[in-house]
């Protein structure tokens, strides 16, 4: 695992947390920043996991613990759209 600095080597996660009165907005601001100089695939959410360790006991309804929560969350599965049989449906 990696250790503190390579977590968040720019304390952008740590100064949002700071920041008083941040937007949920803000903060997904701050985590895509976060996010494009981070680790891919497993590393990306074994990191993600150990900032919500580091900062969820003492801040557990800020913005930001709500966005790093949504980040390890499986992505939504809507349906397949569109498609061979959505065309012969509509057809009449």
């Amino acid at each position: 695992m990696a250790d503190k600095d390579d977590i968040d080597p720019r304390e952008l996660i740590a100064e949002s947390y700071r920041i008083d009165g941040i937007t949920p907005g803000e903060c997904r601001s701050i985590f895509l920043d976060w996010a494009l100089g981070a680790p891919d695939g497993e590393t990306a959410k074994a990191c993600i996991s150990q900032l919500i360790a580091r900062h969820e006991p003492d801040a557990p309804h800020h913005p930001m613990t709500q966005v790093l929560q949504e980040a390890l969350a499986p992505p939504e599965r809507k349906g397949r759209r569109g498609g061979a049989a959505a065309r012969r449906r509509t057809k009449g």
